[in-house]
């Protein structure tokens, strides 16, 4: 019996015919050839490294530590599955921190990760590690730790089906964030909130758009090309340097349609900051006929995302002498963030006015550790794009003022965190288990980065 109607089916196939018609990239590759590129890869990394390095762990050849950090150090040269995020190596080393009794976790793990023969006993080995799970978490609070260091319970199916997918790609599908985000958002499917059972659907679900998909293209779609509609529909959920399939991201969905209801979570104020940042000569007018100027607009709406991220925002901008634009603080987490909004149609280069920046940021960054003893602050220049020519500008803003790193922000991956916010409120926290950890490395940062983060 199938899990989908009519009109269920009808949107589906139109997200497929969407991503087989897509034009190609910049590459001259269409986002199918790219993506079956990209499975290839991903298929030479499973029987090389993947593959015989999980069987020896399962074996008892290879212990629980090595085993990984093996892993880690495989998928930060391979940037195939976003197992770098959240709900993957940081779930993998929450679960391995927090547990007292090391020869117990060893089990445990190995007893969840070993591919299962058949979905009853998926099912079953998903329940039995949740439980687990469960209980370090319970424990570690107990013990006075925060919740921020314990392991997140809506991981589970992600982490474990990362491993099932390596052991048989063509029965796993991996439970990607992104994945579950694009057919709730099509309207194909809404989890219920059990672990086992959303994810035996989701199973179910690509089984039967991966046969619709083949008769309906004359082209064979395995799990892999189901993923691949997803990547398209709703962007790269993962990055690792790479574009979407075809080194496209998709149109965006309009804000109101005639035809079908809403999509998109982000509020329009957010939604619009992309065409903002590139100083559309139509939005001026828009902004002038609004009363304001469009830089202001920018800075406005910025400080409206940091608010629904849950950060205590300010604006310092304008009337208050040579100041960031706008202050973000995170009490709890003991961070702040100084930020600065720079419109630009082709990109913003640092070097145009770093030695006012530095001036300011040291008087406030100077100010915030005196009177609020923060662990951490941070400057973020959030922009359109940016130029290459930063690692001078970032490396003298870190040596002569007080902040700990200097992001570059394309204002796609501010869009993208609200975004990842308004979907999952809980789990995408301000912490160094959430969003501070964007902020950990001086560089550009772009959606895909934010996407690998909260996959």
């Amino acid at each position: 019996m199938s899990l989908l109607n009519e009109h269920q089916w009808q949107r589906a196939l139109d997200a497929m015919r969407e991503f087989l018609s897509a034009p190609a990239g910049p590459d001259g590759q269409l986002p199918i050839q790219a993506g079956d590129d990209w499975d290839q890869e991903r298929v030479r990394i499973i029987e090389k490294d993947l593959k015989p390095l999980l069987a020896d762990y399962l074996e008892g050849k290879v212990a629980l530590s090595d085993f990984k950090s093996k892993v880690d150090g495989i998928n930060k040269r391979h940037s195939l599955w976003g197992f770098k995020g959240i709900k993957g190596q940081m779930f993998f080393n929450m679960v391995v921190n927090v547990s007292d009794d090391p020869r117990e976790c060893d089990q445990e793990l190995k007893g969840a990760i070993a591919v299962p023969p058949s979905d009853q006993i998926a099912s079953s080995r998903l329940k039995t590690f949740a439980s687990y799970v469960r209980r370090l978490g319970e424990q570690w609070v107990e013990a006075g730790h925060t919740r921020h260091g314990m392991p997140k319970m809506g991981s589970i199916p992600f982490f474990v089906s990362y491993f099932w997918q390596i052991q048989e790609r063509e029965i796993w599908p991996v439970y990607y964030t992104n994945s579950v985000q694009m057919m709730t958002d099509l309207n194909l499917w809404q989890p219920s909130g059990d672990l086992s059972e959303d994810y035996l659907t989701f199973k179910r679900l690509h089984e039967e758009l991966a046969d619709i998909f083949t008769r309906e293209s004359g082209q064979r779609f395995d799990l892999y090309r189901v993923e691949h509609v997803f990547w398209y529909h709703g962007g790269n959920p993962y990055a690792g340097g790479t574009r979407p399939p075809g080194g496209l991201t998709p149109p965006p969905i309009p804000l109101v349609s005639g035809d079908v209801l809403p999509e998109s979570y982000v509020p329009p104020i957010i939604a619009i900051l992309p065409r903002v940042a590139l100083n559309e000569p139509a939005l001026m007018e828009t902004a002038r006929n609004s009363g304001t100027s469009l830089e202001r607009a920018f800075e406005k709406f910025i400080n409206a995302a940091f608010t629904m991220l849950g950060y205590k925002a300010e604006l310092l901008g304008q009337g208050k002498g040579r100041v960031p634009d706008g202050l973000a603080l995170a009490h709890d987490e003991n961070y702040a963030i100084l930020w600065d909004a720079k419109i630009r149609t082709n990109g913003y280069s640092m070097g145009t006015d770093d030695r006012t920046i530095r001036e300011y940021i040291t008087t406030q960054s100077r100010e915030l550790k005196r009177r609020r003893s923060l662990r951490n602050i941070y400057y973020l220049v959030i922009s359109s794009a940016f130029a290459d020519d930063y690692d001078d500008a970032i490396r003298s803003i870190k040596m002569e003022t007080d902040v700990n790193e200097v992001i570059l922000m394309e204002v796609d991956a501010l869009v993208a965190m609200v975004d990842a916010k308004l979907r999952a409120p809980l789990d995408v926290t301000l912490g160094p288990d959430g969003l501070q950890r964007l902020f950990s490395q001086s560089g550009i940062l772009t959606s895909d980065t934010v996407r690998e983060l909260l996959i």
